[in-house]
């Protein structure tokens, strides 16, 4: 049995030494890993249709790749967890380059979670269809496991199209990809 702690991303504030700490403090204790949530953008409350979100646009809330990649440097054992990228409002390969990075300079550390989310407004404003967020998350893990174990990729797909051409560096592992959400289907 692992346990692990989720990082207080709207509790924790901006402070870099706070967030190092809290990371340091979860290794030195003994958890097996650190999750962190994804939201990329809040909504604010007195938008036409409101707002009933559990965070907002005065919400801090820390990127987890960029984050990750920061605390891979301050701690040495600690897995690092998404709980849960919302994976069809990123970009695929970029999502894939990213990962293998934190993966490859975290020493085998990464952990993806991936979800489809729950933020219609978080969509529009990242230019992304809500309603086939399901579909097209199948083929983004179905993309970057092309691009993670292989030099080359060919690829054509609903959403996706990769004409001969890969990621460097890859990972050396098979990245564990994990599947979250609250509804039936996920």
């Amino acid at each position: 049995m692992k346990i692990g702690v989720t990082f207080p991303q709207t509790e924790i504030g901006h402070d870099p030494s706070v967030v190092r700490d809290f990371a340091q403090a979860a290794e030195d204790l003994g958890y097996d890993y650190l999750l962190a949530y994804d939201h990329v953008l809040g909504a604010d409350p007195t938008r036409p249709g409101g707002w009933t979100g559990p965070y907002s646009v005065d919400t801090n809330f820390h990127e987890p790749f960029v984050l990750f990649g920061w605390l891979a440097g301050l701690t040495s054992r600690i897995e690092l967890t998404t709980g849960v990228i919302i994976l069809p409002q990123r970009q695929t390969a970029l999502v894939a380059k990213q990962v293998a990075e934190l993966d490859i300079l975290s020493g085998g550390r990464i952990r993806l979670g991936i979800g489809t989310g729950w933020n219609a407004v978080e969509y529009e404003s990242l230019n992304e269809d809500f309603h086939n967020r399901g579909i097209r998350q199948a083929e983004q893990v179905e993309v970057m496991r092309l691009l993670w174990e292989n030099d080359v990729v060919d690829y054509t797909g609903r959403w996706h199209r990769i004409d001969r051409a890969g990621i460097k560096p890859r990972p050396t592992r098979r990245i564990p990809v994990w599947f979250g959400g609250s509804d039936e289907r996920a």
